[in-house]
């Protein structure tokens, strides 16, 4: 349970008063919590600063890549649909300017610090004992990216480089910006359609999918259901499950990305024991969960793009705002086809309808 040891305003003191009780009467996780009172969870965390929740200097990069030194620890990425949960030691951590990497075998991500504005060691009393985690959030107070140590992880590591990087000043509170509101698709009329297929029929890598967007002015699902029927078809919203049930038969290995603006966050591997718990969507394997929403999918679509080893298919989930939630691919190393596997799983979702693009 989250106290405060620290002096607060009457407002920070009223805030936590409210959450705690919220959190106790309903049985609450700290981000539903959160936004039953209407604000983000970044503030709510933010408002209990003190012995248990340490705010750490913004020095994103450099916490980042010392992270490697806690040994094996749970890395923890979502949205608003689906949480993403790997087990593992993190390793070749880099970055490019702002946008850094975890490579290891286990924990593979794609950070992008430009969305990072806030961070916190938070050592919290649970029933099993003392919960020690960073946790990180942007300018809106969304979680971008958290780290569980386990009982096996490098606990004198967390405690020195939480020593290392807290900030002077532990002063309660957080100040947020709004989310920006969903910008205005470009109406259809005037897309050059004709010039947008062969763009996407010139690709050599799917990563150039994201520049053809730029050029173009267009919105994600609106690509999707302009493109040639033979590169983008939606299937019905239910299709993952199936999907999941079958790769998990065949042990195929999937590769299944879910992430947010300020991180990517990515399993390579089979899949094994997948269950349905009232909205919920899971896979619950030893080292890997996830948990999807399958109530906030709005559409679903199988993508196929060329590149320079052939075409790559994934299947790709999006929210009522058109924001992807989670992203499937058959596993696969540059220079290496797609698995004929996966191509077989995908051959078996039945088209939602025809679409008006050949």
């Amino acid at each position: 349970m989250l106290t405060s040891t620290l002096p607060n305003t009457a407002a920070l003191q009223q805030l936590q008063q409210d959450f705690l009780k919220l959190k106790e009467t309903q049985k609450l996780r700290n981000r539903e919590a959160a936004h039953a009172l209407g604000i983000s969870e970044g503030e709510a965390l933010a408002a209990f600063v003190g012995d248990e929740v340490i705010r750490l200097e913004p020095r994103f990069i450099e916490i980042m890549e010392e992270i490697p030194q806690l040994g094996a620890v749970m890395a923890l990425t979502r949205n608003e649909a689906a949480v993403h949960e790997k087990d593992g030691p993190y390793e070749k951590m880099s970055h490019d300017g702002m946008v850094g990497l975890a490579l290891g075998e286990h924990i593979d991500l794609r950070i992008f610090y430009h969305s990072w504005a806030s961070g916190f060691a938070v050592l919290e009393d649970t029933p099993r004992g003392k919960q020690k985690s960073l946790q990180f959030f942007d300018t809106h107070g969304h979680a971008v990216h958290k780290i569980y140590l386990r009982e096996h992880s490098n606990h004198a590591a967390f405690d020195e480089l939480v020593q290392r990087w807290r900030m002077a000043d532990q002063v309660g509170g957080l100040s947020v910006v709004p989310a920006p509101e969903a910008t205005a698709l470009k109406p259809d009329g005037e897309v050059d359609v004709a010039a947008f297929h062969a763009e996407w029929d010139a690709m050599t890598d799917t990563h150039q999918f994201f520049g053809v967007l730029r050029k173009f002015g267009l919105a994600r699902t609106q690509a999707l259901r302009l493109a040639p029927r033979s590169y983008a078809q939606e299937v019905a919203n239910d299709e993952l499950q199936g999907l999941l049930e079958s790769a998990a038969q065949i042990a195929l290995p999937i590769m299944v990305f879910v992430g947010n603006r300020g991180m990517i966050q990515i399993h390579g591997g089979p899949v094994k024991n997948i269950r349905v718990m009232d909205n919920w969507l899971n896979v619950l394997d030893p080292g890997f969960n996830l948990h999807l929403r399958q109530d906030l999918v709005a559409s679903t679509w199988v993508v196929r793009k060329p590149t320079s080893d052939g075409i790559v298919t994934s299947l790709e989930l999006f929210d009522a705002n058109g924001e992807n939630i989670a992203m499937l691919f058959g596993v696969r190393k540059p220079g290496e086809p797609e698995l004929e596997g996966w191509r077989d799983l995908i051959a078996g979702l039945a088209p939602l309808r025809e679409k008006a693009f050949a």
